[in-house]
This record gives structure tokens, sequence and C-alpha cells, in this order.
């Protein structure tokens, strides 16, 4: 795909630092549809042909040639009417989920400008927040769309794994890895989601189901935004209850979806790690470091353990079930936290809420249902797999009137 001679040689102007300068690529859309009229941006993992992308990395920007194909989401998207503004920043080797990279710096969170953004893809979802594009697409493997879609105070999904192609999207933990997408309403997040999976299935939930567990890991000072967003949901549902999504402990379960990601992680990238020997920050040097001393019998070890919790998963939800749970544990984390205690606690009780879906290859939309002293709150539900029309279609119809986000001054 040729790029552009026109505007699109130039990245939008960009008071949040969402967009990538080095490896800049725009398009006008290819064809006509229901994205008409609309722009959209590009995580720096998707491949556009004659452009180099760059994972998050300048040396990897520096090691790889020109895509000679464009990535498949990406062709739909411009077929279908939208055209490209940018391609936007995201972590390092997409291994953090919190916006930051040494390298490029951390894109500003235009719903809560002292907080993180999220990430990895902290730059698409900071482009859609800020409203310098329509809708954006990003990647999500353990939360890198739903998080900053949370931070940020956007919709967000994770849909089902396998669902769309990853051809032209940046190798990393291939057994979680998906393509996911923001914006700043649930009508548009249906719409994109209609041109990229096809036409809306109409939602027949009749049971929402509470993730118990998983709410003992969120902070005290969510919780009533939290209910008031679950009795939203309730008032839409027949018949209601509440499970514990895992019997032997959330902890267990996010110790197998690391060792199996990390064990994968090392395989994507481990010898152009140590070929190239790039320089990375603090927390993604470490989790690098940790991948690269996983043994083959650990990984074949999570790996059946991962397989019996998709099974356990695929048993525990029903046809009709919607599980609620929240996204992250509390609001974003002010921006002075973005190391350490970030990396620590409060990462390791995020990843707890985020890896089931991963693990179960399950479908899970994050809904902006309020703030807290200003920071947004996110509210997630979730599928058997499959379900992510469903999944579109009754956030579309159950949250229609919640406002759309703006710039926390």
């Amino acid at each position: 795909m040729p790029q552009s001679t026109t505007s699109f040689d130039h990245p939008p102007a960009d008071p949040y630092g969402a967009f990538c300068r080095d490896n800049h690529v725009g398009h006008p859309a290819t064809g006509a549809g229901p994205l008409d009229g609309l722009t959209f941006a590009i995580k720096d993992v998707f491949d556009v042909e004659g452009s180099r992308t760059g994972f998050g990395h300048p040396t990897w920007l520096a090691t790889h040639a020109p895509a000679r194909a464009t990535a498949d989401v990406v062709t739909r998207l411009l077929a279908a009417g939208a055209d490209l503004a940018g391609r936007t920043l995201s972590d390092e080797l997409c291994y953090s989920i919190s916006g930051e990279n040494v390298h490029f710096g951390m894109p500003i969170n235009p719903a809560a400008r002292d907080r993180l953004p999220g990430g990895s893809s902290s730059g698409s979802a900071v482009a859609v927040a800020g409203g310098l594009v329509d809708f954006a697409i990003g990647t999500d493997c353990g939360g890198s769309v739903r998080v900053p879609a949370a931070y940020c105070g956007l919709f967000g999904i994770r849909p089902t794994h396998g669902r769309l192609p990853l051809a032209g999207v940046s190798r990393f933990a291939p057994r979680f890895d998906t393509v996911g997408w923001f914006a700043r309403d649930a009508a548009r997040l249906k719409n994109v989601g209609e041109v990229l999976l096809g036409a809306a299935s109409p939602a027949r939930f009749s049971r929402l189901r509470v993730a118990s567990d998983a709410f003992t890991r969120c902070d005290a000072e969510t919780r009533p935004i939290l209910e008031a967003g679950i009795e939203r949901l309730g008032s839409l549902l027949a018949r209601h209850d509440s499970l514990v999504l895992s019997p032997d402990g959330l902890d267990t379960w996010l110790d197998a979806f690391r060792t199996v990601q990390a064990s994968e992680i090392w395989t994507s990238l481990g010898t152009w790690i140590e070929e190239v020997r790039p320089a990375f920050g603090e927390g993604v040097g470490q989790r690098l470091a940790a991948a690269a001393q996983v043994t083959l019998g650990q990984a074949d070890a999570a790996r059946g353990r991962t397989d019996a919790i998709a099974a356990e998963l695929a048993m525990m939800i029903g046809e009709d079930d919607l599980i609620c749970l929240p996204t992250t544990p509390g609001v974003p984390p002010l921006r002075t936290l973005a190391s350490a205690e970030v990396e620590n606690d409060y990462r390791r009780r995020a990843m707890e809420l985020l890896c089931p879906a991963g693990l179960g290859g399950l479908p899970q939309l994050t809904i902006p249902v309020g703030t807290v002293n200003g920071a947004p709150v996110g509210l997630s539900i979730l599928a058997r797999r499959g379900k992510d029309m469903e999944l579109l279609d009754f956030a579309a119809r159950a949250f229609s009137d919640l406002p759309t986000v703006s710039e926390n001054r």
C-alpha cells in the first residue's frame, strides 16, 4: 500500500503525545462503507506496507525493514471508509500495562492528566480519549486494551481469541494475543465490531453473574461506582447470582498465565534480544530477563494448567450468562508511581483480574461507569467464546446514555 502524499504525511495535532513521530504513517480510506468520514489510529505493532513498525522500541524500528504488506484489520477498516490518521505509541515490546515508555515518553491521559494512561496500547487509548481520532485499534494479551480503556474512560474490547487474524501484527505471545479496539461510546465500538467481526447478533443474555473473588481485588473507594454499574446491568437481566471464577485462587491462575506468556514472549523475541542487546526500561527489562529463565518443563506444565482452566471456564459460563468483574483494581495510579509501586502489588492485582479472559480465550468488554475524584473507573463484562457481537450489542443498548469522556483539567 503506497503512502499518501497529501496531509496524511504528518500526524494530526497532538497535545497528548499519543502519536509516533519517527515512523508516522497515514492513509485515506480505500473504499466506502459504514465507517465513512471517521478517522482511526493504529498501535505501533500493526504493519502498513512501505512503513516500518516500531513495536514501541527504537532499536526494533532501526533493525527491521519496511513492511511488505498491510495488516488485515487495517485493510478492512480502510475499505470500510475510515481514514488512517497515524500510528500511536506502545509500551516497549508491549510488555507493560502502565503506559510508560522510557524511550518515547508516556502519553498524557486526557481523562486524568496526573494519572497513568495505561498500556501497552497507550497511544491508541489516549488518541481516542483526547478526541484526536474517532476510534483506534490496539492489541491485548494480558490487558493491553482493557487497562488503557479503563484508565482513559473509554469503551474497549478484547475479542474472542482467534476471531481476528494476527497477520501483519508484531508477534508477542500468540496463545493470548488478540486485536482490540477503543471508542468513546458503545455504539461506535459496536460499529467497528460489525466491520471487523460481521453483522451484530442481538444480545440474548438472561443471567448476570458477579465474580465475587474478582471484587475482593479492587479498592474500596471504587466499589460504590462499580455497584451502581452492576445495578444497571442487573436491571436488564431476569436472573442474578454470584460465582467464584477460580476456586483455586486467581493468584494461581495468574501464575499459570504468566509462565505461558513469558515462555511465548521469549520464543518470539529472545533471538532478537540476544543478538541486538537493546536497552530496556527497568520493569520491562526485569520481565524479559525472567522470561528467558522459564524452562521447557515449566512452560509445558503451565500450558497443561491453562488448558484445564479454559475447560473449567467453558463449563462454568452458560450460553446466556454475562459475567461481571472490575476491569482493574481501582482508578489509574498517579504518574509519579509509574515504576516500583505500580509494577508490584497493583500490577499483580490487576493481572489477577485480567488473566481469566486470556486463559479462557473469552471476549471481555470494559465500560466507563464513573469516576472517583475525577479519575475513571472501568467495569467489565465477559461471556462465552464467540459472543463478541452479543456483548457489543448489549453494551450499546445498556450504556447508550453514558456521557463521552472529556478532558479532566
